[in-house]
C-alpha cells in the first residue's frame, strides 16, 4: 500500500508560498507559507500535519489494541504536540507529546497503561518518527 502526498514550492524561503495536497483530495492545493510555519499566519505547516498523523494513527492502533483485548474503545481523542527547535545544525522535531483520553468504561487500567504505551512504540507512524522522544500521557475514562 502507497499513499501519496504532493508540495509545491514558489519563491525564496521567507517570501515564497506553496501549496499541499493528498492523493485523497482531503487536502487540496492546501497554501502555507514561512508564515504559517515559523509565525502566527493562519494557515497550515508541516509540523501540524505532521500531529495530525500521528495522532490518527496513535488513535486507531490503540483502539485496535483495546479491541484485540476484548473491549473496543467508546472514543480515543489524541492530541500531538510537535516541538519544532532551532540547534547548532538547523532545524528539528526533538520530541513529540502525545495526550490521549479514552473512554472505554469497565477497561481494565493496568491493561490499558500497557496497551498505551506498547500503541505509543508499535503505531507506524511512531516507528517512522523513532527519532524523536515521543512522551505520553493516556488518561482512561470508565
Amino acid at each position: 500500500m502507497v499513499r501519496t502526498g504532493s508540495a509545491v514550492w514558489n519563491g525564496s524561503l521567507t517570501d515564497g508560498s506553496g501549496r499541499l495536497s493528498t492523493q485523497s483530495g482531503a487536502l487540496d492545493a492546501l497554501p502555507y507559507s514561512f508564515g504559517t510555519r515559523f509565525g502566527d499566519t493562519p494557515g497550515t505547516n508541516p509540523e501540524e500535519l505532521l500531529g495530525a498523523a500521528h495522532a490518527a494513527c496513535f488513535s486507531m492502533a490503540l483502539a485496535n489494541a483495546m479491541s484485540k483485548a476484548g473491549q473496543p474503545p467508546e472514543a480515543v481523542e489524541t492530541t500531538a504536540k510537535v516541538h519544532l527547535e532551532k540547534g547548532d545544525a538547523g532545524f528539528s522535531i526533538p520530541r513529540i507529546d502525545l495526550t490521549t483520553a479514552v473512554s472505554a468504561p469497565g477497561f481494565d487500567a493496568e491493561t490499558f497503561d500497557r496497551l498505551a504505551m506498547e500503541t505509543k512504540q508499535g503505531c507506524p507512524v511512531s516507528r517512522v518518527l523513532a527519532g524523536a522522544e515521543i512522551s505520553l500521557t493516556a488518561t482512561l475514562n470508565g
